[in-house]
């Protein structure tokens, strides 16, 4: 059973903003354990463009990887490496809207902090990235999302170690 004073934290952000660092970072610093991004694991090895059916298989694989790995987690605290938040926006943009399971989870499954990852970084190419021209716009959209959300975020900017900390320092356990 998972104790009901459990603060789940989620690092998230356009591509390319450090969320991976950050998230895996904060766990480490806080003591418990990361929930990695499972979309990463599913187009590893997608050997074709990505369709809408894709997005609701991360989905689910991010909901099933989330629900596994809780009962990990050490000090009251689980750090989320994205949420199915992310596949709500690429569904947006890409396909036109989300799926209905999608959007019922989003509103029902609740995170306590938000890490937003700002666009500060310099562009990092990795094959699983698809618009480096387009970090502010997906910036603005992440800020609509998670104010739709009465989500309570920060924003966090910064380059290198100074980015790490400017993280750790805004987490109110």
């Amino acid at each position: 059973m998972v104790d009901i004073a459990l603060k789940k934290i989620a690092i998230v952000g356009p591509e390319s903003t450090g969320k991976s660092t950050m998230a895996q970072h904060l766990a480490q610093v806080l003591g418990t354990v990361c929930v990695p991004e499972y979309a990463r694991y599913y187009c590893r090895n997608l050997d074709r463009q990505y369709t809408l059916q894709d997005e609701v298989n991360m989905f689910y694989g991010q909901v099933a990887l989330e629900d596994a790995l809780i009962h990990l987690a050490k000090n009251n605290v689980l750090v989320c490496d994205t949420t199915m938040l992310t596949v709500k926006i690429w569904c947006d943009h890409l396909f036109g809207g989300t799926p209905e399971e999608v959007t019922d989870e989003i509103k029902s499954r609740k995170y306590d902090f938000y890490l937003l990852m700002d666009i500060d970084l310099p562009w990092e190419d990795d094959p699983l990235r698809d618009f480096p021209q387009q970090r502010e716009h997906f910036m603005h959209v992440w800020k609509k999302e998670l104010e739709a959300l009465d989500a309570s975020y920060k924003i966090i900017s910064g380059i290198g170690d100074e980015r790490l900390k400017n993280g750790v320092n805004a987490i109110d356990l």
